[in-house]
């Protein structure tokens, strides 16, 4: 179980990495002057590939925690696995909003400001919070 529970750790570090970092390159994207072609696609071509690599990383730390909670009963029936539960179902619903957010960059519709992305990019930071204090205090 340890082993399991070590790489699911592992996993939705890396996971967050990607969420963390990849909403700070639409900040970017949305600064980039409309006459700077080269920049824009540089930085598109990096958020893409961070968006595959992210969504990639995202399945093991699932499958890995879903092991741990049905395989091992880990938290079952506690209150706060539901609550843990809601936050990852939370944030899986922000990865999808970032490709979709990804998608309307590629086909140069964005309307949000650099300013919204900067706010939108703490999302992951609370739900890392908070599932980690979750996990770790079980205040529930």
């Amino acid at each position: 179980m340890l082993w399991v529970k070590s790489f699911h750790i592992v996993f939705v570090a890396s996971w967050f990495a990607g969420l963390f970092y990849l909403p700070r390159i639409f900040v970017n994207l949305a600064m980039v002057p409309p006459e700077s072609l080269a920049e824009r696609e540089r930085l598109l071509l990096m958020a893409r590939k961070l968006m595959r690599f992210t969504s990639v990383l995202a399945v093991p730390a699932l499958a890995l925690g879903l092991w741990l909670w049905l395989g091992y009963g880990i938290g079952a029936g506690s209150g706060w696995m539901h609550a843990k539960l809601f936050v990852v179902l939370l944030a899986l619903g922000y990865h999808h909003a970032c490709g979709v957010m990804l998608k309307q960059f590629v086909r140069g519709a964005n309307r949000r400001n650099h300013v919204w992305y900067r706010w939108f990019n703490e999302a992951p930071v609370v739900l890392l919070v908070v599932a980690v204090i979750l996990v770790v205090v079980k205040p529930f």
